[in-house]
């Protein structure tokens, strides 16, 4: 008896919850709807050209990123192209890679995805054995690394996986939550819960490159087996 009444209680608390959400939602639908009957036609065509003009640069402005090269995921030629690609965007991921380090085509799956779905973000790819004197410059050491440059200056790294949930099999979701912990891409999810379900362990602390410069050529590769 005791069970059914608690749960005649707690099924009578949630309706009064769903009343009142619903209240609320009729209650901002009608006063809106007021807005709009209180409104003249001039009124009711500035408001409409506004929401033209908006929808207007925002055309514009995705025009703007796929003639800059944005909308795909491409591989560069050179670190000479780097600087030139940095400079004509605001956000530019960069993938440095090693062709024999099977992480990268891993990294390479997901930033395709991204790359289609954030044209605000310019992704990019570039073979770190092309590029000796970028990648001492950046203090890349660890490949895969992900350099995220904002307004021609590198403002954040993502080195190896550590910071995508420590595992290959991180998802596209989880790597899209990192980059915008960066505000290096718009992220619509909320930044201060990882998608990956370890949560607790891993924390949201990221793992800073260490700065110091490499030897030569050899680059530290994030896994074990290359």
């Amino acid at each position: 008896m005791e069970a059914d009444a608690s749960v005649d209680m707690f099924s009578k608390v949630l309706e009064n919850q769903l009343l009142q959400t619903t209240k609320l939602v009729e209650e901002h639908l009608d006063s809106e709807i007021q807005k709009l009957d209180q409104m003249d036609e001039d009124e009711l065509e500035r408001l409409k050209e506004k929401r033209l003009e908006a929808l207007r640069k925002a055309q514009q402005q995705k025009q703007e990123w796929l003639s800059k090269g944005h909308g795909e995921y491409r591989e560069i030629p050179s670190e000479r192209d780097f600087f030139q690609e940095v400079k004509e965007s605001k956000k530019v991921v960069c993938h440095f890679y090693r062709d024999s380090t099977f992480r990268c085509k891993i990294l390479d799956r997901h930033l395709v995805i991204l790359s289609k779905k954030h044209l605000e973000t310019k992704f990019l790819k570039l073979n770190v054995e092309k590029a000796p004197f970028l990648c001492e410059r950046l203090r890349i050491k660890v490949i895969p690394t992900l350099a995220l440059v904002k307004d021609g200056k590198t403002q954040d790294y993502v080195v190896g996986f550590t910071d995508l949930g420590n595992t290959d099999d991180f998802t596209t979701e989880t790597l899209e939550w990192r980059l915008g912990c960066s505000d290096i891409l718009n992220y619509s999810g909320n930044l201060m819960e990882p998608p990956f379900q370890s949560q607790k362990k891993f924390g949201t602390n990221f793992t800073k490159l260490e700065k110091k410069t490499i030897r030569g050529k050899k680059y530290d590769s994030d896994s074990d087996d290359d």
